[in-house]
């Protein structure tokens, strides 16, 4: 359910609306409570709003209409410095020709802190992302990941009530980008800040987030916990774009309470939970995530398939078949006795609980 009637939020969008021409809206009726001390990551692929609705609260963007509001107060008019929010970005916007701790003290400055009172910041918040010992370089001098944490530390050395971080790890490497992850979680939580956060990058969303909102469309397709989302999708676009998902096409031919059966194209019929379906006659797509699927089994829902490809993984073997003509249907083999039977080639069946699969809106 999305969260949009509290009042008292932290961070409130009221029926906030954008348009860049007049004509067409990027983001559409947006309703968005946040309560103080959270996490909430905008997550969805490129052109959805996410990054939109972000710089509206920065103040970078105007409302075309509706309030957004920062603890209980109207900001829509109020201009980017006089809001009081950390900013992180992609690109890090260090000052190139000042040294790390020149650009830490620089939003303290504007702010009229005193000398004293700037460095011993400066030296809390160096010391937070383990930069101590970096105040005389001067970013050309930082590697990727130590320039991205002076940004963070440039972020939060006024001690801001809420950061706002786009894309912050972007331009990092995988490993890097992982640890990093964990890192600003850990802030996150020993510092009490409320954090909004961008990204197209559904892992790291679902690692660091209280909630997340799942954009598509100029609009939050849904909003929930990172457990929710993957294992409760509200429609297909969710169930496809967070983690991966088998999807196979049917026709509602029975309801029974929260449970539908479904037609597959071959006459077969499959139970599965009525989520997001419509009447006796309309259009499904089952969403089965491949860990809940059994391979060479008995059990409920067994249907045929072919064996297409296996891959060797480590600590499981990802195997792709053709189901009822879904050649991307995809198993994860635990790597333990008994996967050695499959080959590619071969017809088997598989199986998964009704309750596993869920019955969606047709795509």
């Amino acid at each position: 359910m999305l969260d949009t009637t509290n009042d008292n939020a932290f961070v409130a969008f009221d029926h906030v609306q954008k348009s860049y021409d007049g004509e067409v809206l990027v983001v559409k009726d947006l309703n968005l409570a946040m309560p103080k001390g959270e996490f909430l990551t905008m997550l969805g692929p490129s052109g959805s709003g996410k990054t939109t609705c972000l710089m509206m609260l920065a103040g970078f963007e105007t409302a075309t209409h509706g309030e957004i509001r920062l603890g209980g107060k109207e900001i829509n008019n109020i201009p980017p410095h006089k809001r009081g929010i950390g900013m992180v970005f992609q690109n890090y916007a260090l000052f190139p020709h000042m040294t790390v701790n020149e650009n830490l003290a620089f939003p303290l400055e504007v702010r009229g802190l005193d000398k004293s009172d700037r460095e011993a910041k400066v030296k809390r918040a160096l010391e937070m992302v383990q930069m101590g010992e970096f105040g005389n370089r001067r970013p050309a001098q930082l590697s990727g990941g130590q320039q991205q944490r002076i940004a963070l530390a440039r972020a939060l050395v006024f001690e801001p009530e809420l950061v706002l971080m786009d894309e912050p790890l972007g331009a990092l490497d995988k490993q890097l980008r992982e640890h990093m992850q964990y890192e600003i979680k850990h802030l996150h939580e020993s510092l009490g800040i409320t954090v909004v956060y961008v990204t197209h990058d559904q892992s790291e969303a679902l690692t660091m987030s209280d909630r997340v909102a799942v954009f598509d469309d100029g609009r939050i397709q849904q909003l929930a916990p990172p457990e929710d989302l993957y294992e409760r999708p509200d429609n297909s676009f969710v169930a496809q774009f967070i983690g991966e998902n088998n999807k196979l096409t049917g026709k509602v031919v029975a309801l029974n309470n929260q449970t539908a059966t479904v037609e597959l194209p071959n006459g077969k019929k499959t139970e599965a939970l009525a989520v997001n379906c419509g009447d006796i006659g309309s259009q499904t797509l089952l969403s089965i995530r491949p860990e809940r699927v059994n391979i060479a089994a008995e059990g409920p829902n067994s249907t045929d398939a072919k064996v297409l490809e296996l891959i060797y993984l480590g600590d499981h073997i990802r195997c792709r078949l053709d189901v009822h003509g879904n050649d991307e249907f995809v198993v994860k083999v635990p790597n333990s006795a008994g996967h050695e039977h499959l080959v590619a080639g071969q017809t088997t069946n598989v199986t998964w609980a009704p309750e596993d699969a869920r019955a969606l809106d047709p795509q």
